[in-house]
């Protein structure tokens, strides 16, 4: 089993800029992708990003490719997901995921291990 805590969610004007991260722990040779999504109230849940655990290939939503980055930590199975420009549309709970996956399947049922969510306002 693989746990995945996240952090770094909270309220920012339009046009600013949050840092999230996401921590794996237990077993996480059985993951080789860890992801975000993002749901938004009244909205299907969305994929924003997701990277290797190599952190060789990363690949991004339409919807955030020319804002988002997302870097890895120096441990595999930490990473951050730097936000910028964030808009009202970007308003939503963020979800870590992970899984045994290639990291350009954004398909929910692909991630197996998810985080409770950290909430992201943006006014």
């Amino acid at each position: 089993h693989v746990q995945l805590v996240e952090s770094g969610g909270g309220s920012v004007q339009a046009g600013g800029s949050l840092r999230l991260s996401c921590l794996a722990s237990g077993n996480t040779d059985s993951i080789n992708t860890m992801a975000w999504f993002r749901q938004a109230p009244g909205k299907e849940r969305e994929a924003v990003a997701a990277t290797s655990t190599g952190g060789t290939k990363t690949y991004f939503g339409d919807s955030v490719r020319d804002r988002f980055t997302l870097a890895r930590g120096d441990d595999k199975n930490v990473m951050f997901p730097q936000m910028n420009n964030l808009t009202p549309e970007d308003t939503a709970m963020y979800y870590c995921a992970a899984g045994s996956t290639a990291p350009c399947n954004f398909q929910e049922w692909r991630y197996g291990f998810w985080g409770q969510g950290t909430q992201v306002t943006v006014s």
